[in-house]
């Protein structure tokens, strides 16, 4: 089962520059927490911006640049939709990482979004797609903890199709 796990601006902005526009601790620690085990499915771009392999993870990385190689046996490196059909078929929750390209190659197939919707506009050059209200339902929402570093409210919200 593939599911999106994103943080996104009120005006769906969720990052420039290949870098995130905002520094959560505690959407990031729960980030960690729903991924940690599982395999996360990302672009080559959102990979690079990473900046390591994360533990305990997986990493399916799309790119369609042949010569992209990553030596690490937690790194599968893929080119195309028929390889990552198993993970579209998998029982076991796959996550759905980034970017912008990825987001919307795999929207049609993702069963479950985990959103951290930020209560503010960001000026940015990498939007998440707009979410189809007759298509998900919002299925929980919780106020995230003040956060000291940032000036802005945000919610965690789980949306189902």
């Amino acid at each position: 089962m593939l599911s999106i796990i994103v943080a996104k601006a009120k005006n769906n902005v969720i990052g420039k520059d290949n870098k995130l526009l905002w520094h959560i601790s505690d959407d990031l620690k729960r980030f960690k927490k729903l991924t940690t085990g599982h395999t996360i499915i990302m672009g080559r771009k959102t990979f690079e911006s990473l900046g390591r392999v994360l533990p305990n993870r997986k990493h399916i990385v799309f790119t369609q640049n042949p010569d992209f190689k990553i030596n690490d046996e937690n790194v599968q490196i893929v080119h195309s939709m028929l390889e990552i059909q198993e993970y579209i078929e998998s029982k076991e929750e796959v996550f759905v990482i980034g970017g912008a390209m990825i987001y919307n190659l795999l929207m049609p197939y993702v069963q479950k979004m985990y959103v951290t919707e930020i209560d503010k506009e960001f000026d940015g050059d990498t939007f998440f797609p707009r979410i189809n209200e007759e298509v998900w339902k919002e299925v929980e929402r919780e106020k995230g903890p003040e956060d000291g570093e940032n000036h802005f409210k945000y919610e965690y919200v789980i949306y189902e199709r």
